[in-house]
């Protein structure tokens, strides 16, 4: 039974400061550690973002319907384009205008330009290196620079065909194009096979690409909003060209509440999301739950949704209390994970059980779980070593029936359980 490699898991290097002595090396999980720097604060500034888009070893990921453009390979790697293959869809430079200008020229009546996300500079040739990707198209050919940066641009465009107009038959066109050479649109990203640091740029360029498409919409006045910021902010335009003769003054639109002072409703929203591995109060267990929508035998830690107005430590007690009715003390956190299925920040924790009945399953407050069960060292440290796979993931070679099963290494659901087992809640209660 064929298993795909287990992607490995970023690593940021060791240090010699004192937090680094005390806690040892941060823990990077799968989404995080991009290799790009985003200079986001050159987001705003058009003469940059139009000469790093035009710069000849700018590269160019395509993503349609959320799913990005890759080498057919095992593990699939990311295909990057060069701005000659992304030309029949953008021929003109996107960035020409400040953004000031791009919101007075706003016509609704207009076929809207596939989104181009601005991803960051890859200061250190990281995909060319590491994946043999060239990024720069001769020997001779001058990097990149803009002021005192430097590195190869790298941008996503979102190809995905909508509509029957001009556009979408160029981007249909791309599409095709793409896969005839023997390229595929990689649909299954939450297999977790993209190595490391394309995972982390693939969810960066996911995440913007699913929130602009969910937004439309301004949510204070519900007329159509206006991308700008390089992807990274929508804005509701006060005029419009609709209908008005070239050279004419635009109209004015409905008044809306987004554009008086400084407003959030217009960018990327994150939804933080609390993760947790529960351990005895003697320390000696893991409490695991299973959904119904896991593969039998298969448990992973607790998680749900941080509320307004709540700590995170407030929200893992909540969660696992409302989930299996065990009672939690002490929390503390261990990692975050981004995770863009659609836009959540997993916030890692460790948390210990009261003594006594605060031990105490009980499913009936909230139907979510199937089952929870507290499992000894032992049987997790064994299901660590064998039994680990993503939910849609073959059982391995030689699985026994009725084996625990967990997430795969590139789940923080893996660090945290692997981090207790490794004895973290020793570690850190010594700590406190």
């Amino acid at each position: 039974m064929s298993i795909l490699p287990v992607a490995k898991l970023p690593e940021l290097p060791p240090d010699n400061s004192m937090l680094y002595r005390k806690f040892g090396r941060e823990v990077a999980n799968y989404f995080s550690g991009s290799p790009l720097n985003r200079v986001s604060f050159l987001r705003t500034d058009h003469k940059f973002l139009g000469a790093a888009f035009t710069h000849p070893s700018a590269r160019f990921l395509l993503v349609d319907n959320l799913a990005p453009l890759v080498h057919d390979t095992k593990p699939p790697r990311l295909a990057w384009s060069t701005r000659a293959e992304i030309a029949p869809v953008i021929a003109s430079n996107p960035f020409e205008k400040t953004e000031e200008e791009v919101i007075r020229s706003y016509n609704s009546d207009l076929e809207p330009q596939p989104i181009v996300l601005f991803l960051g500079l890859d200061e250190k040739d990281t995909f060319s290196s590491a994946v043999g990707v060239e990024t720069r198209q001769t020997e001779t050919e001058s990097a990149f620079s803009f002021n005192s940066f430097s590195g190869s641009p790298y941008f996503a465009i979102d190809v995905t065909p909508r509509g029957n107009g001009a556009i979408a038959a160029k981007a249909r066109a791309l599409v095709k194009a793409s896969t005839a050479k023997g390229l595929l649109f990689y649909g299954n990203a939450r297999s977790m096979n993209l190595s490391a640091p394309e995972a982390a740029v693939y969810g960066q360029a996911r995440g913007l690409f699913d929130w602009n498409a969910r937004n439309p919409f301004c949510a204070g006045c519900g007329q159509p909003t206006l991308s700008v910021n390089a992807g990274m902010k929508r804005t509701c335009p006060p005029t419009d060209l609709a209908g008005v003769e070239s050279n004419g003054v635009p109209k004015d639109r409905r008044p809306c509440e987004t554009r008086k002072g400084v407003s959030n409703l217009s960018f990327p929203r994150t939804d933080p999301t609390v993760i947790m591995a529960t351990v005895s109060a003697d320390g000696t267990k893991v409490l695991l739950g299973r959904s119904k929508r896991f593969p039998k035998h298969w448990y992973s830690t607790l998680a749900g949704f941080l509320e307004p107005g709540e700590s995170v430590e407030e929200a893992v007690r909540r969660e696992v209390w409302e989930e299996s009715g065990v009672t939690v003390g002490r929390v503390v956190i261990h990692s975050s994970q981004p995770w863009p299925f659609p836009a959540n920040l997993m916030i890692g924790a460790v948390g210990q059980a009261l003594p006594g009945k605060g031990e105490d399953i009980f499913l009936g407050h909230d139907p979510e779980l199937e089952d929870a069960k507290w499992f000894t060292m032992d049987e997790v440290r064994r299901a660590l070593q064998y039994e680990t796979a993503g939910i849609g993931d073959p059982v391995r070679e030689g699985y026994k029936e009725g084996d625990l099963r967990l997430p795969p290494a590139t789940a923080i659901a893996n660090q945290l359980i692997s981090s207790v087992v490794e004895g973290f809640h020793e570690l850190t209660q010594s700590k406190i």
